[in-house]
């Protein structure tokens, strides 16, 4: 199956080839509204907020990094400051996030980018079977189990979640 068949993001339907995951290409669901959200992409996919794996770029003292993220938490940026042991990180504005993997923001998926950066992954994606995450556009989305999804993107495991007050 091609991208143009499975509506992935070229780049990305290349990266699942090469990561022997051609198999995927057929669990890819695109939607005709665009599931730029975690909630517009959970309400079309039917599932929890928080299995959805959002990607999402920051820049660490001026580098990027990817943080992967459950639909319903948020990233607290102190967290992955102490983290990454840098002094400052900020959210990464549209230019960066495309520079740095390929895809725009809304689309950006876990692995498949465009330069090699540093990934975190938050542990509360290990609370499901099946996280959701982007295929490369804002209107398709793949599932996998989080702990596959992480080892692709070359993730390591951190707490970065904002805690409740």
């Amino acid at each position: 199956m091609t991208s143009s068949e499975s509506g992935a993001h070229p780049r990305f339907a290349d990266a699942l080839e090469e990561l022997g995951l051609g198999e995927l290409h057929a669990r890819i669901r695109r939607f005709p509204d665009a599931t730029r959200t975690a909630a517009e992409a959970a309400a079309a996919i039917g599932c929890e907020l928080s299995q959805i794996c959002k990607s999402l770029v920051f820049a660490a003292d001026g580098v990027p990094v990817l943080v992967l993220m459950d639909g319903a938490s948020r990233v607290d940026v102190e967290r992955v400051r102490e983290e990454l042991g840098v002094e400052t990180v900020t959210r990464a504005g549209a230019g960066l996030v495309r520079e740095t993997t390929g895809y725009a923001i809304g689309g950006v998926p876990p692995f498949g980018h465009r330069t090699r950066t540093h990934v975190l992954a938050d542990r509360s994606l290990l609370d499901h079977d099946t996280v959701w995450a982007a295929a490369g556009t804002p209107h398709t989305v793949f599932p996998m189990d989080p702990k596959t999804l992480i080892a692709h993107a070359g993730g390591t495991l951190v707490d970065v979640r904002e805690r409740s007050a």
